[in-house]
């Protein structure tokens, strides 16, 4: 059974490359849903998979790409959204 979870990480996190780095873990990790900017500067990672996966996503999120400076990262359980169940893609505004 699949779970979902909702990311929110701060920092140097746009315009580092963050997106595509999150992109290329959840694929690695079999993980669908999205990432996109947020105006205030964060990210948000919406994630589906299983369990232990999504905390492998978490773990790579609080490291970030190499240009990235991550301060904080809150997350909330949440629904799963079959629109965002079969693939992992980037957002943009």
């Amino acid at each position: 059974m699949p779970q979902a979870k909702r990311f929110y990480v701060s920092g140097t996190v746009q315009g580092v490359g963050f997106r595509f780095f999150a992109e290329r873990v959840a694929r690695r990790l079999h993980l669908a849903g999205y990432i996109r900017n947020l105006p205030d500067g964060s990210v948000e990672v919406y994630a589906v998979g299983e369990a232990a996966r999504i905390s492998e996503m978490e773990k790579e999120l609080r490291q970030g790409p190499r240009m990235a400076s991550v301060t904080d990262v809150r997350s909330e359980e949440t629904a799963v959204d079959e629109r965002h169940a079969s693939t992992f893609s980037i957002e943009h505004d």
